[in-house]
C-alpha cells in the first residue's frame, strides 16, 4: 500500500511531470534499474529450476531461494528491488475479479500459493495495471516480456541494460532450466506480451 505521503507527493508531482516529460521518464527509469539489479542479484543464488507445487507463506511468501521457475525471477525482483509483493497483489485482484483471469488450470477459486507464479496470471495482472505496451515498442531496461516456448510453455523474462556483444539486442535475466542467468533469447521464442510497470501506482480496477 502507498503511504499518504507517497500519494500526496505523487498527486503534487503529476503536473510537473506532464510539463517536463524527461523527468517523467526518469521517474520510471530509476525504479526499473533497481528492478534489474534485484534480478541480477539472483544470479548464482537461484541455481535450480523447480516447478513443484509448494505451500508458502502469505504475504511475502516464497519457495526456497536456491530454486524456482521463470516467474519467481520477476516476483523476487519486484519484491527485492521495489518492495512490491506480487503474491498479495495478484491474489487480491483475483479474489475481486476472478472472471478476468484465465481458467487454464480448471480452477474454481484462487490459490495464493501458486496464482502469482503462473505466467498467464501475471500477464492479466500487468495488463489490468496499465503496464502492457503496444506491439513494436523498443525493449528497455526493466521491461517484463512474456514468451511461448515450444508452442505450449509460457515463459517470462526481465530485460536487462546489457546488450549482446556486437548487436543491439538486449540480454534478459531469466530461469528457463538451470537457475537465474543472463541470456540472449528475446528473438529465440515468440513474444506474447511486453510490459513496463514500476508498481508505484497500484490501480484498483473494478470487475
Amino acid at each position: 500500500m502507498l503511504s499518504r505521503r507517497q500519494m500526496l507527493f505523487g498527486a503534487a508531482a503529476l503536473p510537473f511531470l506532464q510539463i517536463y516529460p524527461r523527468y517523467a521518464a526518469a521517474e520510471v527509469a530509476l525504479p526499473l534499474r533497481r528492478l534489474v539489479r534485484a534480478a541480477e542479484g539472483q544470479i548464482g543464488v537461484t541455481v535450480f529450476y523447480d516447478s513443484a507445487y509448494r505451500s508458502i507463506g502469505y504475504p511475502q511468501g516464497d519457495v526456497p531461494r536456491d530454486r524456482g521457475v521463470c516467474s519467481d525471477v520477476v516476483i523476487r525482483a519486484y519484491r527485492d528491488g521495489l518492495g512490491v509483493d506480487l503474491q498479495r497483489l495478484v491474489h487480491e485482484d483475483m479474489v475481486a475479479n476472478f472472471a478476468a483471469y484465465p481458467r487454464n488450470w480448471g480452477l474454481s477459486r484462487t490459490d495464493r500459493n501458486i496464482d502469482h507464479r503462473r505466467v498467464p496470471n501475471l500477464m492479466v495482472f500487468l495488463t489490468r495495471q496499465g503496464g502492457k505496451l503496444p506491439k513494436g515498442t523498443p525493449y528497455d531496461t526493466g521491461d517484463v516480456v512474456t514468451q511461448m516456448v515450444g508452442g505450449r510453455l509460457p515463459h517470462v523474462v526481465i530485460v536487462s541494460d546489457e546488450k549482446v556483444a556486437g548487436t543491439k539486442r538486449r540480454k534478459v535475466i531469466h530461469n528457463i532450466g538451470g537457475g537465474t542467468v543472463f541470456a540472449d533469447v528475446l528473438e529465440t521464442y515468440p513474444v506474447t506480451g511486453h510490459y513496463r510497470w514500476t508498481g508505484s501506482e497500484i490501480q484498483a480496477i473494478p470487475s
